[in-house]
C-alpha cells in the first residue's frame, strides 16, 4: 500500500512502499541517491549495489520519471541530515525498484528553485508546472478555502442553488460570450456573466437564503488581478432584507474570519478617516460613503494599510496670488520621509500626473527646518504655514500638489498615492484592510453623450425609494440620489458588489423613465423579471464575492493566473489545450454561422 512522504517520519523501521516522480538523482559510484517528489513532498531513496535489479534501473532512470519503491524506513546519519526538507532527517532504503513510467526532458523547471520558467511555457505545459510545491501547496490551500467558504454559509442557513450555464444576454457592462442554438437558427444563448437574475427569481420562488460558487463568463480584457474569459465567485441572495446593512453584518465575518483564521494576518479597521465611519458596538469593517472615499484617497477602492489621505487645501489657499492655485479645488498629499527622493525620481512621479491629466506636479520638500520648494517663492508665509500645518508635514517630508477640477484632482493624487505606497514600500503583506463603500450615485453625467446615464447597476434599489425618484426634478437632483449599493474593498482590491433590488415594478419603470425609456422598452428588455415582480416579490438583497482576488490577496500572490489551475495567458489564449481555434465547416453549418474574414469586411 503506497504511503505518502509526510507519513514517511512514523514509519521507521518499517517496510514501506512509496511513489512518486524522480525529482533528482545522484550517483555516488557504490551508491545512487534519489529524491522522490510526491504530492506531500520529497522523500530520499537509497540504492545500493547490493539489490542489482534495483540499481541496474536506479543507473538510467532521469527526472520525472514516475517510480515505486519498496524497503525499509531508517533515520538518517546526524551529519548526513536535511534540514531544507520536512523529510530530512529519514530515507527509504530501496530493496525493489519498479519503473511505472519514462519521460522525456520536461520543457519546464518543475522545481521551486527559484528559476522559473516563462509564464508563456509554464501555460503551455501547464500540467508540468503543477507539479512544482508551489502549485501543489496552492491547489490544496484552494481547496481549503473552498471548504471555509461552503461551511460558513451552510452555518448561515443558506441553500446552495446551481444555476444555468447556458442563458440569456444580459446588461451587466460587459460583453457576452455567445452561443449559437442549432435548434432555432439565428438564436444565441449567452454564457452568464453572473447569475444576477437567477438569484433573484429564487427569491421571488420562495428560497429565504441561496449561494453558490458560481461560474461566470464575462469578455473583458486580462490584467493582472482579473482573469480572462470564466472566473468564480461567492454569489448569495437573501429574502425579506430591504436594507444593505443586514448584508453587511452577514457577509462581512466571513471575510474577518478568512484574514485571521484562514490567512494568519492582521486585520487592519482603524484607518484616520475609516474610523470616523466605523460601527458602534463589535468590531466591524467600516463604511465608507463613496463621496468620502473619493474626496479622502482619490479611489473608491482605498488601500487602508497606510495613510496619506489627500488634504483639501482651496479654502485655506482662498485668495492666493499663485495662479496655478487659483483653481476651483486645491488638495495636498504628505508622503512621510518624501525628502528622500531623487530630482529624476520626482520627475517621474511628475510624468505620472501628466499622463493622468495633470499640468504639472507643484511639490514642496520640508528639511532641516526650511521649505525647498520652486513654488515657494510664490506663496506667502502665512499660506506655507497654513499648509504644514493642515497636511502635518515634517521635517523629511514632502507634500504633493494637485489643481484643477474636483474630479481631476482626486484622480490624479489619488493614482499617486498609491504610486508612492509602492515606491516607499508601504504595503504590508501580513496586513489585510477592509471596508465597504456605499452610497453609490444612482445616476451619472455621460460625458461622451452629455446626457444622465445609469451609474451603475440600474437594478439597485435607490435610497428613499418612489419618492426619491419622484421628488428628483432638476438633472442637479437626479444626480444626488444614491443607490443601497456597496463594494467591499480588501488591500486596493474591490472583492464584493452588492446591492438591495429593485423588486417593485413601479419603481423600475420610474428609474428608466427619468432617463426618457418608456414602459414598452423595460418590458421589452426585461420582461422576464419584470413579470415575475408582478406576483409578490419579497424585497431582497444580496451580494457576489470575486473569491480568486480574496485568495490571491491572502496568500500573496502576485498574478491572479498563479492561483488557477489552468488560467488563459495575458492575452486570452489557452497555450496548452490551443484554444480559441477554427471549427470544422459542417459545425459552423449546423449552427447556422458563417465566418466573416476581416478581408471581407
Amino acid at each position: 500500500m503506497r504511503i505518502l512522504s509526510g507519513e514517511c517520519k512514523n514509519k521507521i523501521k518499517e517496510t514501506v512502499t512509496v511513489e512518486g516522480w524522480v525529482n533528482s538523482r545522484r550517483d555516488h559510484g557504490g551508491l545512487i541517491f534519489i529524491d522522490l517528489r510526491d504530492e506531500q513532498g520529497i522523500i530520499q531513496l537509497v540504492v545500493t549495489p547490493d539489490t542489482k535489479e534495483a540499481f541496474s534501473l536506479a543507473e538510467s532512470v532521469r527526472d520525472e520519471f514516475v517510480l515505486k519503491a519498496t524497503g525499509k524506513m531508517r533515520e538518517r546519519a546526524p551529519e548526513l541530515k536535511n534540514p531544507n526538507i520536512e523529510t530530512g532527517d529519514i530515507e527509504l532504503v530501496v530493496e525493489t525498484l519498479e519503473l511505472l513510467n519514462k519521460s522525456d526532458t520536461p520543457p519546464v523547471n518543475t522545481h521551486d528553485d527559484g528559476q522559473e520558467s516563462g509564464e508563456d511555457l509554464r501555460l503551455k505545459y501547464r500540467y508540468l508546472d503543477l507539479r512544482r510545491p508551489y502549485m501543489q501547496k496552492m491547489m490544496r490551500r484552494r481547496s481549503d478555502f473552498y471548504k471555509f467558504l461552503r461551511d460558513f454559509m451552510y452555518e448561515k442557513d443558506f441553500i446552495e442553488v446551481t444555476t444555468p450555464i447556458l442563458a440569456n444576454s444580459s446588461p451587466e457592462g460587459a460583453r457576452d460570450f455567445l452561443v449559437p442554438s442549432r435548434l432555432h437558427p439565428g438564436q444565441f444563448y449567452a454564457l452568464p456573466q453572473a447569475p444576477q437574475q437567477f438569484k433573484q427569481l429564487l427569491m421571488v420562488g420562495g428560497v429565504p437564503r441561496y449561494f453558490q460558487l458560481a461560474p461566470c463568463f464575462r469578455d473583458e480584457d486580462p490584467r493582472a488581478d482579473r482573469l480572462y474569459g470564466d472566473f468564480y465567485q461567492l454569489d448569495l441572495e437573501m429574502a425579506f432584507v430591504d436594507n444593505g446593512e443586514e448584508i453587511r453584518k452577514t457577509t462581512e465575518p466571513l471575510i474577518k474570519k478568512l484574514v485571521k483564521e484562514f490567512a494568519n494576518k492582521k486585520l487592519v479597521l482603524n484607518a484616520p478617516t475609516a474610523k470616523k465611519y466605523l460601527p458602534e458596538g463589535e468590531e466591524f469593517v467600516p463604511r465608507i460613503p463613496f463621496d468620502v472615499a473619493m474626496d479622502v484617497y482619490g479611489v473608491d477602492k482605498p488601500d487602508l494599510r497606510y495613510g496619506m489621505e489627500l488634504v483639501d487645501l482651496t479654502e485655506a489657499l482662498k485668495g492666493t496670488e499663485f495662479k496655478v492655485f487659483q483653481s476651483p479645488v486645491v488638495k495636498a498629499l504628505c508622503v512621510k520621509n518624501g525628502a528622500s527622493l531623487t530630482r529624476s525620481q520626482i520627475d517621474n512621479f511628475t510624468d505620472e500626473a501628466r499622463k493622468l491629466g495633470a499640468g504639472g506636479l507643484a511639490y514642496i520638500i520640508y528639511e532641516n527646518g526650511a521649505e525647498k520648494s520652486p513654488i515657494a517663492k510664490f506663496l506667502k508665509p502665512e499660506e506655507l504655514a497654513k499648509i504644514k500645518e493642515l497636511t502635518g508635514a515634517e521635517d523629511g517630508d514632502a507634500v504633493f500638489f494637485g489643481a484643477d477640477t474636483r474630479e481631476k484632482v482626486n484622480k490624479v493624487l489619488g493614482q499617486l498615492r498609491i504610486q508612492f505606497a509602492d515606491h516607499f514600500e508601504l504595503k504590508n503583506n501580513d496586513e489585510v484592510a477592509l471596508c465597504w463603500i456605499t452610497d453609490f450615485p444612482f445616476y451619472e453625467f455621460n460625458d461622451g453623450e452629455k446626457k444622465i446615464d445609469f451609474g451603475h447597476n440600474p437594478f439597485s434599489m435607490p435610497k428613499g425609494g418612489l419618492k426619491a425618484l419622484e421628488d428628483a426634478k432638476t438633472d442637479e437632483e437626479k444626480l444626488a440620489i444614491v443607490a443601497d449599493q456597496y463594494d467591499m474593498v480588501m488591500n486596493g482590491y474591490e472583492i464584493c458588489s452588492g446591492a438591495v433590488r429593485n423588486h417593485n415594478p413601479e419603481i423600475m419603470y420610474k428609474v428608466f423613465g427619468i432617463l426618457g425609456y418608456d414602459e414598452k422598452y423595460v418590458e421589452e428588455r426585461f420582461g422576464g423579471m419584470l413579470n415575475a415582480f408582478k406576483f409578490g416579490a419579497p424585497p431582497h438583497a444580496g451580494c457576489a464575492f470575486g473569491i480568486e482576488r480574496i485568495f490571491m490577496v491572502l496568500i500573496d500572490a502576485k498574478n491572479i493566473r498563479d492561483i488557477v489551475a489552468f488560467p488563459k495567458n495575458g492575452s486570452g489564449i489557452d497555450l496548452m489545450m490551443g484554444s480559441p481555434t477554427p471549427v470544422d465547416e459542417y459545425q459552423l453549418e449546423d449552427t447556422h454561422i458563417a465566418v466573416i474574414s476581416e478581408d471581407e469586411e
